[in-house]
């Protein structure tokens, strides 16, 4: 019997992975990372197309970084589903703190998958920083603390959205829809997210355009903001707010 606490997830059939469907391509699905993962991360984080963005991962982009993404990435989404399999007896759906699926696949005709990105939705290290007015770096530790200090399901919590896609499947709408599905399926009804500050590198209209469409508001510019890959890069900040 299927879990009622995963809902809106799917149950895959075959390997009885968890997976969510996105709305206007439903051929397109979102599940947890998974350990055989590592080499088709790699030439999606090594292609100019797609690092020249990113402002975290390192180039070249190695299989033990990717077993290291992975590493990181598995343990989270295993926790909530455990979390969510501990409470399928209970009544109401329960709220947890994290999304279980992240990873963006294409369904093919012989029930294969291809990995095409990942989503990420996470607690913002720095979204109340960066959102103000001038940067203040000295209460950056102290505003992450307050942050990571509030209880499952707080709406005072900012959120932050990381997030690839591999070029091939570029200005396809993809990556739109992934997020308006994972925000309106996931992240609103089962992690009460209420507020969520992001950022991109001036310059990615792609990415900007993406995130104006799920309703961000692109709030202030940050001239020069830091280091990416030896270069000084400046960044478009935006938000989304559940109350607006």
């Amino acid at each position: 019997m299927l879990n009622p606490q995963i809902h809106p997830l799917e149950i895959n059939p075959l390997t009885g992975e968890p997976f969510l469907r996105l709305r206007n391509r439903p051929n397109i699905i979102i599940t947890p990372p998974r350990w055989s993962d590592t080499p088709h991360i790699l030439p999606i984080l090594n292609d100019e197309r797609v690092h020249v963005w990113l402002r975290g991962p390192p180039v070249p982009f190695l299989f033990e970084h990717a077993e290291t993404m992975l590493q990181k990435g598995i343990p989270p989404c295993e926790a909530v589903l455990f979390e969510l399999h501990e409470a399928r007896d209970e009544k109401e759906l329960k709220t947890v703190g994290a999304s279980p699926v992240r990873f963006i696949r294409e369904l093919k005709a012989d029930g294969t998958d291809e990995l095409l990105g990942d989503l990420r939705i996470g607690r913002s290290p720095n979204g109340e920083l960066i959102s103000v007015e001038t940067v203040d770096w000295e209460g950056k530790q102290a505003k992450e603390e307050a942050n990571n200090a509030l209880g499952v399901g707080d709406p005072d919590i900012v959120w932050c959205i990381a997030d690839f896609l591999s070029p091939a499947h570029h200005r396809k709408g993809i990556m739109t829809d992934a997020i308006h599905t994972l925000l309106h399926a996931w992240a609103i009804p089962r992690m009460n997210v209420h507020r969520i500050i992001t950022s991109a590198l001036v310059g990615n209209q792609g990415s900007l355009k993406v995130f104006e469409k799920n309703g961000f508001v692109r709030t202030k510019t940050l001239e020069d903001h830091c280091e990416v890959k030896g270069k000084m890069r400046s960044f478009w900040v935006l938000e989304w707010n559940a109350d607006t």
